[in-house]
């Protein structure tokens, strides 16, 4: 076995390998960027060696740099993670050919599948089930329309060395593939350094179901089961588990053995996955394979029991696999939410910055126990709650590297106990400083269709196609957060009751009835009446009646911490209470399973007085475009004078690796441009002014 090895990566997937290394008694070696000088898993690796500049094509993408650094050390094998040169079959036969174990597949099977368009050939030869499309790479915007319109659109554009969502779009008519192919080209050159795209038919209606493949050196190779990973944004996966809640048994069994056929016919060695696009009817294709250990491969672990990383590392040393496929088990139902660093209420952008506050959620959301980091558990099998994460309290967050904060894993005894499970995680998941896409998912979680199964692919686009706002999360009791409101009002002024040396005759005194004003926009304010019981410090509790209904609630949480645990009407909760924000000072926000509410908690009096107070509109800035990211502008597509049409491109600002288009949210003229190609922007810097 190794006694070093070399993590070429960063963030969430490097602390993922560090923690299995650790655990099997092996040295680990970091590298890093200068933007991640002070970043987790340099601070968790036995020694780190500085890469670069910030920019992956500087650092992390500098395969000789990789080299030399396990060379210096003294590391005998590399694990590349995933994204960056994880699937660079250059890469790994340098690694071969420097003596340098690479954890992962050959470099000839990287060959043979990290290219799409080889790869469904092979797919063919080997009678796994494939998607019609043009498998040659295209040279043109007009050619790529010709050729999607000789499949028939809907067609889906694709960068042959594309992943994780990346060198991606579908389209449904001539200018979309038009403008497709160039956006995909441009994503993938500057991604993969390969501008290779392919075109294939789109399936309508389609879920997107992996295979999880094991392979050794000795020619064996096994497939651990599926994972449903339908639920996607753009064509980034948002929640993925572990099995699927649609596919027969038969169907499994059917995807599984070609998953395998197809890894013996490139001499497959490591963890891969094989992705099909998988029909209504249960008629599966072959998508690609990915070569490499996927960003969901946490709920496989969970269900299976196997640490994919270990079997990895004893792969790569030269062990056979300890197992055959009739030893591999399906046990529990396990979840894995992607916690992203975006604003969903912005749609989706991304949000960059220090975490002035990060609070993972327990391993045992009841009795509080230690949030189990990265792979620190002994068979990879636990019935809790995992999160797997590269940041920390007080870290940033750069701007030049993907989205994700953490994963957040959950495993149950069946689909519904993961799903309660999650939305408890979820709801104790404090994160400060920056936005994050929780609410989304809470959202996600509690939509029928995802409750009952009943989704594709296309099912954020389908139920969210204008964006994500604040009332698409309907809270099924509403008023919990307003008693919640008036239960920690009423613990504050209990200790405030208490402090010593206060004037006689000016006592702070307990007031039972208040009213808790539901803060809305452009002072639209529900107000709530509400009737307090007697608070009894010893357990925590008192009751709270509102709207008719009264709620038992007991908590010990300190007041001023973020995270409130407690019980209401004897069942366990989590929530997240704070006191005031900079637009609204005197106000209290609660949040549960994805709704947030502003209130203030008055005495009926004050409320009478409140109702009678003015609503200052703020400033129309409809006339400028305002930066709705920190990124760096790519591109100013408008000149002074120009008249512009709703919808028509301004710009293009480049952030966490992706390009983001700002368009015209009307027709006007353009007045000035305020801003310059190649700039740095703040979020609401403006851009361009209208007249």
């Amino acid at each position: 076995m190794f006694k070093k090895i070399l993590i070429a990566n960063r963030g969430e997937i490097a602390c993922r390998v560090i923690k299995t290394a650790q655990k099997m008694g092996i040295q680990t070696v970091a590298v890093y960027s200068e933007a991640d000088k002070d970043a987790r898993h340099v601070e968790l690796a036995d020694e780190a060696v500085l890469l670069g500049p910030a920019p992956s094509r500087e650092s992390y993408l500098v395969a000789d740099k990789i080299i030399a650094a396990a060379k210096s050390t003294g590391a005998e094998a590399i694990h590349p993670g995933y994204g960056f040169l994880s699937e660079n079959e250059a890469f790994a036969k340098r690694c071969e050919d420097e003596g340098i174990a690479f954890i992962g597949p050959r470099h000839f099977s990287i060959a043979a599948m990290g290219d799409k368009i080889a790869s469904k050939k092979l797919a063919n030869e080997a009678k796994v089930n494939t998607i019609p499309g043009y498998n040659d790479a295209i040279d043109t915007p007009e050619q790529a329309v010709e050729i999607a319109k000789g499949i028939g659109y809907p067609v889906m554009i694709k960068a042959s060395a594309g992943g994780g969502g990346k060198g991606l779009r579908v389209a449904f008519n001539d200018k979309e593939a038009f403008e497709g192919f160039s956006s995909c080209r441009n994503e993938a050159r500057n991604s993969f350094g390969d501008d290779r795209v392919f075109i294939e038919k789109y399936v309508l209606e389609p879920r997107h179901i992996e295979i999880q493949v094991l392979g050794d050196s000795h020619g064996n190779v096994v497939y651990l089961n599926e994972r449903e990973c339908s639920i996607q944004r753009r064509h980034q996966k948002v929640i993925e588990e572990a099995p699927s809640p649609f596919i027969s048994d038969a169907t499994r069994k059917a995807m599984g053995e070609q998953a395998v056929a197809l890894a013996k016919a490139v001499k497959y060695q490591s963890a891969g996955t094989v992705e099909f696009v998988v029909g209504k009817d249960q008629d599966f294709y072959f998508l690609e394979m990915n070569t490499r250990l996927q960003v969901e491969h946490p709920v496989t672990e969970c269900i299976t029991g196997l640490d994919l990383v270990e079997q990895m590392i004893r792969v790569a040393a030269g062990e056979k696999l300890s197992f055959g496929q009739a030893d591999i088990q399906r046990e529990g139902w396990a979840i894995e939410c992607r916690i992203n660093a975006e604003d969903p209420f912005r749609n989706f952008l991304p949000s960059t910055g220090r975490l002035v506050k990060y609070q993972p959620p327990a391993a045992d959301l009841e009795q509080g126990t230690e949030t189990l980091q990265g792979a620190a558990y002994a068979n990879g099998r636990f019935g809790g709650v995992r999160v797997d994460t590269g940041v920390y309290e007080g870290g940033e967050i750069p701007m030049f590297y993907d989205s994700m904060i953490a994963k957040l894993i959950v495993h149950g005894r069946d689909r519904n106990d993961a799903i309660a499970k999650m939305r408890a995680a979820l709801n104790a998941f404090v994160i400060r400083g920056i936005s994050s896409n929780i609410p989304f998912q809470a959202a996600l979680l509690a939509h029928p269709k995802f409750v009952t199964g009943q989704f594709n692919t296309g099912f954020i686009a389908e139920h969210y196609a204008k964006g994500f706002r604040a009332e698409d999360v309907p809270h099924d009791d509403p008023l919990f957060l307003v008693a919640i409101a008036a239960f920690v009002r009423r613990k504050a002024r209990e200790r405030a009751a208490g402090i010593s040396g206060q004037l006689p005759g000016h006592e702070v005194a307990h007031k039972n009835e208040l009213v808790v004003v539901q803060l809305g926009a452009e002072g639209q304010h529900v107000y709530h009446d509400v009737t307090l019981g007697e608070f009894d410090p010893a357990s925590g509790r008192a009751d709270v009646t509102v709207g008719g209904k009264t709620y038992a609630i007991q908590s010990h949480t300190k007041l001023g911490e973020v995270l409130m645990i407690g019980t209401v009407n004897g069942q366990p909760f989590s929530a997240q209470v704070e006191r005031g924000s900079a637009k609204r000072p005197l106000s209290m926000r609660i949040a549960h399973n994805g709704t947030a509410i502003d209130a203030l908690v008055l005495l009926p009096r004050a409320a009478e007085l409140h109702k009678l107070m003015p609503y200052k509109a703020p400033p129309d800035l409809s006339k400028f475009l305002l930066s709705p990211m920190p990124g760096l502008l790519v591109d100013v597509a408008v000149s002074v004078g120009q008249k512009v049409l709703a919808g028509e491109k301004l710009a293009v600002i480049e952030a966490m690796k992706m390009e983001n288009i700002l368009v015209a949210a009307q027709d006007g003229v353009v007045k000035e441009v305020r801003a310059s190609k190649g700039e740095s922007l703040s979020v609401d810097q403006p851009i361009i002014a209208f007249e």
